[in-house]
Formats: C-alpha cells, structure tokens, sequence
C-alpha cells in the first residue's frame, strides 16, 4: 500500500506517510510494553478443609489486591478460570458478588488449563479499549476435600475402550514420544525429580520430600508408562493476579512486570484423531509469543512449564525450540534445567510437586521470580521468563513471556 502510494503522492504526503508509519511502530512496540502484572497472591495449597471454591477465589484475590496494594472496589474487572471439579456457568459473576464487585468486564473462558494466558490476553484487550483499568483474573478450586468426581470416572463412548481420566490419555502421548525418539522411563524420572528439587525449597509446596530414581522406579503403576511419580496431585488452591498498564503500575506497591509477549496455538481436536499423536500447539504458541515481544529462546532465563505430566515438559521445550526434536529427555537428564542450570524450569515445584492446580500458580511464581522474590530458590540474573499453559489431553496451548525490564 506504502509503495503504491507514494508513486502517486506528493513529498509533502510521502513525508507524513512516512511519520505515520513509523508512529504505528513505535505505538506497537509501546502497546506490548504498556501491560503489566502488579499484583500476586495464592491460597494455602494442598487441602483446605471448609474451604469452598468460591472462597479459595476470594481469598487469593484478596491476597493479589495487598500485594498491589489495591482495594476491591478498584477492580472494574473479574475474569475466572472455571473449578475444573465442577464446571459452574456464570463463575465470574458468582466471584464478582462475592467480592462485593460490579465490574464493567467480566466473564469465564474455557481454554482448560490455557485458560490462564488467554485471560490475560483478553484484560489486555479490554483495558486496551477502555473498558477497565484494573482487572483481577483467579481460579480456586477444591477437589481434593470437596467432589473430584469430574477426574475419577468414565465419561462417553471413550470409556469402553478404557480411555477415562487423563492418566491413560496422556500415556498414550508418552509412549508414542518414546517409540518416535527413544524416550525412557529414567528421563521422565529426572523431570519429576528436578521439579522435587525445586518444591524442597518451596515452603508452600504441596510435595516436598525428595526421592531418588530408585524410589520413582518403585512408585506404583498409575498408566504405562507413567508411574505416581509422573503425575500431578489432586489439589485445593486458589491463585490470582492483577492487571493494569504501566502508567496506574507506577502508583502501585512493587515494580510492574512486563506482558511482552503472547501466543495462542489449539490443536483442538480429540488427540487420537490427530495427525500426530506426540505433539502440541507449542510451537505455534511460542513462535507467536516470540515474535510479539521480538524475543529469542536465547533471551529466556527460566521457564513455567505446564506438567500434568512429566511428557509434557519434554515436548514443549522441543517445540519452542530450547532443544532439538527428541532431545528433551537428555535436557533434564543432564540437570540443565535445574536451578543453577543453562534453563531452570518450573522453580516453586510446578503442577507436579507444587500444587496439581491448572497452572494459575506458574504464572504467580513467574511474577515473583521477575521481582527476585524467591530466596533460595531465586533464579540469578532473571530479566526474562517463558510461561506456558495447556489444556485438555494436548488440546489447547498458550504461552506467554514476561519480563522485568520494561521499554527498552
């Protein structure tokens, strides 16, 4: 369009062409720099007795405001993850009510565990078109004390073949990773294990005894290839974040930390039907969360992996590019995703030892690391983190890029 009409315009007008063009530029690469997280805060994880689901809301809601050091009846949006033990309709409004909130926006998206990224994408949307300045986003849930019905029991024609909860799904993913690239049982281990390593340092943690390989190759059979020790826990929680621009940021209790980037990426499909069966929508995801926030891999210091199971680490890290295809496994054998390591991934535990919450917390622990929040579980150098969210067996995918660093 540039080209074309500046063979039919005058020098005046190519000039101002030429400003608005690099006025959208500039604009562009303020807008992904202008959103921020400025407030954090969970719930006990584990089990909370009494605790209802909309109260583990409420109280890690709360918790994210003192963070912020913001009130309530600031918030003119409530966005929600839906409790995945249930499912309720018109669970953002319930948390609004219960906040004693009448927000301007408000609303539930189900994306399963991608949910998380996918509402911060759309608070930034609508804060970007003037519809709220301070958006609260939570989950809370309690299937370990309340019903955890919706984990245990088959559901439609999928079951007669055996193919009810995630675990047996799941599997079939390892096991076609390990026939594709010779995946073993021990490199899955080292996934837990360093996730373990990580949680010991985490007082919150859900699990934080360690074990050796040993002890996992003794771990009972939940799903071949998946012993316990591959799984995520059943757990009560509640997470929640604030978000706002940089401007209102500057008013606020701590530094902002910066959205530079998001992707979306949905294989959608029922994950037998798919054309490969050991895949993601990673790589789709990442590579448009790199290229929002003009980033590399080279520029990550940590990753928030989602890891219901211990295949999932593997995969993403492949499919964002950290590591060839294949080579996931020799990353965590290696310990280079340890702290301390090229890559330390998932620092406060993750869904594996931290809380089997639907990854709300890694986006938590994400902010805090970026603060430099985590004592001795703090990641040296931090600038730059890579959070990333999936949903359903392999079914939806988001993944998001957070920095302390602001504009360059």
């Amino acid at each position: 369009y540039f080209i074309a009409s500046f063979c039919y315009s005058s020098a005046l007008e190519q000039i101002i062409k030429v400003i608005l063009l690099l006025w959208g530029c500039l604009t562009m690469k303020n807008l992904r720099n202008r959103y921020c997280i400025v407030g954090v805060g969970n719930t006990a994880y584990g089990k909370n007795p009494g605790v209802s689901q909309v109260a583990h809301n409420i109280l890690a809601i709360r918790s994210a405001l003192e963070d912020a050091g913001l009130e309530a009846k600031q918030l003119d949006g409530i966005l929600t993850k839906a409790p995945t033990s249930t499912f309720p309709m018109l669970w953002g409004p319930k948390i609004a009510e219960a906040l004693r909130v009448q927000p301007k926006v408000t609303g539930t998206i189900d994306q399963a565990g991608a949910s998380n990224i996918g509402l911060i994408q759309y608070a930034v949307s609508a804060i970007e078109l003037g519809q709220a300045e301070y958006i609260a986003i939570s989950y809370g849930d309690n299937p370990r004390t309340g019903t955890r019905a919706s984990y245990a029991r088959p559901r439609g024609e999928d079951a007669l073949a055996g193919l009810f909860g995630a675990p047996s799904s799941y599997a079939m993913v390892a096991k076609r990773h390990m026939y594709e690239y010779g995946t073993t049982p021990e490199q899955l281990a080292n996934v837990a294990i360093a996730h373990r390593t990580h949680a010991s340092m985490n007082p919150g943690a859900q699990f934080q005894e360690l074990f050796t390989l040993e002890e996992y190759l003794a771990s009972r059979w939940v799903a071949e290839p998946f012993r316990l020790l591959d799984c995520c826990p059943v757990s009560d929680g509640g997470a929640a974040y604030i978000i706002t621009t940089e401007e209102n940021a500057k008013e606020l209790n701590k530094d902002p930390i910066y959205i530079e980037g998001i992707g979306q990426g949905h294989p959608s499909w029922d994950f037998f039907r798919r054309p490969e069966l050991a895949t993601s929508g990673a790589a789709i995801a990442g590579k448009m969360a790199f290229d929002s926030a003009q980033m590399t891999t080279d520029d990550v210091d940590f990753c928030e992996i989602y890891d219901c199971f211990t295949i999932v680490p593997l995969i993403s890290l492949e499919e964002y590019g950290f590591v060839k295809k294949g080579e996931g496994g020799s990353f965590y054998e290696e310990k280079r995703t340890h702290l301390g390591g090229e890559l330390p991934c998932n620092t406060s535990g993750g869904l594996l030892s931290e809380t089997g919450m639907p990854g709300t917390q890694l986006v938590v622990e994400a902010v805090r690391q970026l603060r430099g929040e985590c004592e001795n579980r703090q990641v040296e150098g931090a600038e730059v983190g890579l959070v990333s969210q999936q949903g359903g067996i392999m079914t939806t995918h988001a993944t998001m890029l957070l920095s302390n660093i602001g504009a360059n």
